[in-house]
């Protein structure tokens, strides 16, 4: 397992607050942000690579803060996969063998099973210089396993490839962590990497967590205004209540929480907006008027702009329904949304 407790590193223009978050035995968590946000910094502290300013790092149930890097019993695999060139790559996996002891063991019992799990034997004496983007992600992770680690820390693990490799190398990840049971602390900024491997998720902000919960919580009920816009919300307004009601400038929009006076805000998510040109609507239903202002062509879906007294909506629709309304800017439509999907913070 893995605790951080009241963590703090300063460094120069940028610090970790108060971060606390604990994994239990076995569990696969992520580290959710954006750029600079300091999800890196939360690793390269676990691991002993950034010293501590305050706080505590226990991996089970022992306190390693003070610890070196090679006694935490830690294995990271970085986004840039970090491997040494002039090294093959039987060398490359097996280099962190001689500086690595565990309860004043050698490591490696597990050497044989990571290769023929990774599909490894045909490329040990190859160069990594001669290796696609795939196969060297594969060699670095087995790298970080060879060492029989109690934690495995994954840094972007997959941000770094191609999409062709991509989705096979996060089908080892699962899989190696499924039989290993090995505990995984994984930082990204990719939902679908999150819904695919993780149980769990911390969303950081600025070197502060702003949420920690469930991948569910954290994507369908999000704590905060941040939060909500990270993962994906869009349609984010400050609102004041009455009862049922949510007032956003010029807008009334029924709600299932029953509040009052608050200050809050309301977030839908852009994929429950439905767009149609039909004037009327059941009257449990948010039903708006307004004009088309931007459709963003994805392929298979577009980003449709509306706005409405003052509000812009964000809206994701099919592009064959697209063409079936035939549907333009500039043109006056009919959004509705449910209740049920407008969620309040």
């Amino acid at each position: 397992m893995i605790q951080l407790k009241n963590l703090n590193v300063k460094m120069p223009g940028f610090a970790l607050r108060e971060i606390n978050i604990s994994i239990e035995q076995g569990e696969f968590f992520t580290l959710l942000g954006p750029t600079g946000a300091g999800k890196t910094v939360v690793l390269e502290s676990v691991i002993g690579i950034i010293p501590i300013t305050k706080g505590h790092v226990i991996i089970n149930g022992k306190d390693v803060t003070r610890l070196p890097p090679e006694k935490r019993g830690i294995g990271i695999v970085y986004q840039d996969f970090a491997l040494f060139p002039h090294l093959t790559v039987y060398e490359n996996i097996t280099y962190g063998l001689r500086y690595h002891k565990v309860n004043g063991k050698k490591p490696g019992k597990n050497l044989g099973f990571i290769i023929k799990r990774l599909s490894l034997e045909p490329l040990l004496q190859r160069s990594i210089l001669n290796l696609s983007g795939g196969e060297k992600q594969r060699v670095a992770l087995a790298r970080a396993l060879a060492v029989d680690p109690s934690v495995l820390l994954l840094d972007e693990p997959l941000s770094a490839l191609d999409p062709n490799f991509r989705e096979d190398i996060r089908e080892i990840i699962k899989r190696l962590h499924i039989e290993t049971g090995i505990t995984v602390l994984m930082v990204t900024h990719d939902f679908k990497e999150a819904h695919f491997l993780a149980q769990n998720a911390a969303v950081i902000n600025n070197g502060r967590i702003e949420q920690i919960g469930s991948i569910a919580e954290v994507f369908h009920q999000p704590a905060t205004p941040f939060v909500a816009e990270f993962v994906g919300m869009k349609n984010i307004f400050p609102a004041i209540f009455n009862g049922n009601k949510a007032q956003t400038g010029k807008l009334e929009i029924k709600t299932n929480s029953n509040i009052n006076g608050s200050k809050k805000y309301i977030a839908i998510r852009p994929e429950n907006i439905h767009v149609s040109m039909d004037k009327q609507s059941p009257p449990e239903r948010n039903s708006i008027k307004g004009t088309v202002s931007k459709i963003l062509n994805h392929g298979f879906y577009c980003d449709v702009s509306i706005k409405t007294k003052g509000i812009k909506f964000a809206s994701i629709v099919p592009t064959n329904l697209i063409i079936n309304l035939n549907l333009k800017e500039g043109q006056k439509v009919n959004m509705w949304f449910d209740p049920d999907d407008v969620h309040v913070m």
